[in-house]
């Protein structure tokens, strides 16, 4: 039951899901604690933000396409986001909205755990705020031989610019040994939902994929790299980690790694 002195978490997104929504409740459930995450998406980021300060929402994910929008829209950005100027959750104390990226930390920890080392070039598909934090975390681990692929020129130069990597408006005859799709290509409900990001060669000759997109967890590409036997890192491990991170800032609480676990597997269960 909700009372007044609940605290309410929310998400911001483009095309909302409830993956979110039942990783964080589960936890709530299970830790006892007085929370409740809810999910919505805005035409308004301002008024949006606005709404999480003036009725004191303690916290919110942010997800394509906000994570830039919001940031002249806070308090503060700690080192997370100030680093790559891209936000993916904001924290409110008593109305001070305090910015922070934790998609850094999950694909670090991420390609850490799959054991993918730093061999051959890396390509990055897109350019927006995961695209960023992807090829920031990859730069901090070693990933020397960074490909920015991306059809927005600008962005694209500017983001591999500032991590020393390389720009390319498309993969041409280039083969990563590394491929990271942070583009929204087969995303549900997405225009290109039933589409491959890169040629399937360019799949099959991969040592590793890493996909952000969440929903659904067998995207193309990961169903093509598991068939080709690639290693591969889903979204929704991406999505599970970063939440877990986000769920301490906004409780205090820290899960434990089986209690991560257990809040993943509940939010892919099926409903309806």
């Amino acid at each position: 039951m909700i009372s007044k002195d609940t605290q309410l978490c929310i998400s911001l997104s483009g095309r909302p899901s409830n993956l979110g929504t039942r990783f964080h409740n589960f936890l709530y459930a299970e830790l006892g604690l007085d929370y409740v995450y809810k999910a919505f998406t805005t035409t308004d980021v301002v008024a949006a933000v606005g709404g999480i300060r003036a009725l004191g929402i303690r916290g919110a994910g942010i997800s394509m396409p906000f994570k830039e929008a919001v940031i002249p829209l806070v308090d503060e950005l700690q080192p997370s986001a100030a680093a790559i100027r891209s936000v993916n959750t904001v924290v409110n104390t008593d109305g001070h909205l305090l910015a922070c990226n934790t998609d850094y930390l999950a694909v670090a920890g991420l390609i850490a755990s799959h054991g993918i080392t730093p061999a051959g070039t890396t390509a990055v598909l897109g350019s927006g705020g995961m695209a960023k934090a992807c090829v920031a975390a990859l730069r901090d681990h070693g990933f020397g031989d960074l490909l920015v692929v991306a059809r927005n020129e600008t962005a694209g130069r500017a983001l591999a610019q500032a991590y020393g990597a390389r720009w390319l408006p498309a993969l041409g005859e280039q083969r990563p040994a590394l491929l990271v799709n942070a583009t929204p290509v087969g995303m549900a409900g997405g225009p290109a939902a039933e589409e491959l990001p890169v040629a399937p060669e360019v799949v099959r000759a991969a040592a590793a994929v890493l996909e952000v997109v969440a929903v659904p967890e067998e995207t193309p590409l990961v169903r093509l790299a598991r068939s080709a036997g690639v290693e591969v890192v889903t979204g929704t491990e991406v999505a599970a980690l970063q939440a877990a991170e986000q769920f301490a800032l906004y409780t205090g609480v820290t899960p434990t790694p089986e209690q991560v676990r257990r809040a993943g597997e509940f939010s892919r269960l099926p409903t309806g």
